[in-house]
């Protein structure tokens, strides 16, 4: 029987940007022993709009609602990873071989007492801080410092120094 290989989960990711030009990164529930932060993200569900996702996603993790972001861009192609060998065939039900992801670029208009991690049961981040774009590759997992560092490339003319 011949063996297929496994295909990339849809996905959307969100750069979210304070006044001051710093991003959102949480850290996740399930790696709160490790350094690793990320960027809101998560899957598309079948039949949904990218935007919608990106949207529902970002009030999922952090509890902002889209009244308080404004949307400057989205990545013009998705950017995939692959997951690290140990973990193909333990995450998403075994399907996928890592994500394809688009990227949202959006400004923050709320304040910090408007994120709330608590938001959706169960949550998916147990901290939160705002850092330097710059400082995105070197958070993040090991396995997805290329992502971050394609959508840094993207959006860096349009990112605040």
């Amino acid at each position: 029987m011949a063996e297929f290989p496994l295909a990339y989960r849809p996905c959307v990711g969100v750069m979210l940007l304070n006044r001051e030009g710093q991003a959102f990164v949480g850290k996740r529930i399930d790696t709160r022993e490790s350094d690793w932060w990320q960027m809101p993200q998560g899957g598309v569900d079948k039949g949904e709009d990218l935007d919608e996702a990106a949207y529902r996603e970002l009030a999922e993790e952090t509890g902002v609602g889209r009244d308080l972001v404004r949307l400057r861009t989205r990545t013009h192609e998705p950017v995939r990873y692959d997951l690290p060998d140990e973990l193909i065939g333990t995450l998403w039900g075994g399907k996928y071989r890592g994500q394809e992801q688009f990227w949202y670029l959006l400004d923050f208009l709320g304040v910090d007492a408007d994120i709330h991690l608590g938001a959706h049961d169960p949550p998916e981040f147990c901290d939160w801080k705002w850092v330097d774009p710059l400082d995105l590759p070197r958070l993040i997992i090991p396995f997805k410092r290329e992502v971050y560092q394609a959508i840094l490339d993207e959006f860096a003319p349009l990112i605040r120094r």
